[in-house]
């Protein structure tokens, strides 16, 4: 799920996730937005504090399996 999706979804969620992952509410809607991409140190906060709603793949679709190979070899498996 996209991280956009996933705030729109209910009222004072971005607000929560920023706090959650101890982010400026500033830098989670620039990520949100697309703005800015979500740096790599942030995603695997953001899957936990969503509950795995949004994934890291889902944050970083591009290069999600040279940043992270371990999940790449879940798929294989």
């Amino acid at each position: 799920m996209k991280l956009s999706d996933y705030l729109k979804a209910e009222r004072g969620r971005l607000a929560t996730l920023a706090r959650d992952i101890g982010a400026p509410i500033s830098n989670t809607s620039e990520w949100a937005s697309g703005r800015r991409p979500v740096p790599v140190e942030r995603c695997a906060d953001i899957e936990r504090a969503t509950d795995g709603a949004v994934t890291r793949r889902d944050l970083r679709p591009h290069d999600w399996a040279r940043i992270w190979p371990e999940l790449a070899e879940k798929e294989v498996a």
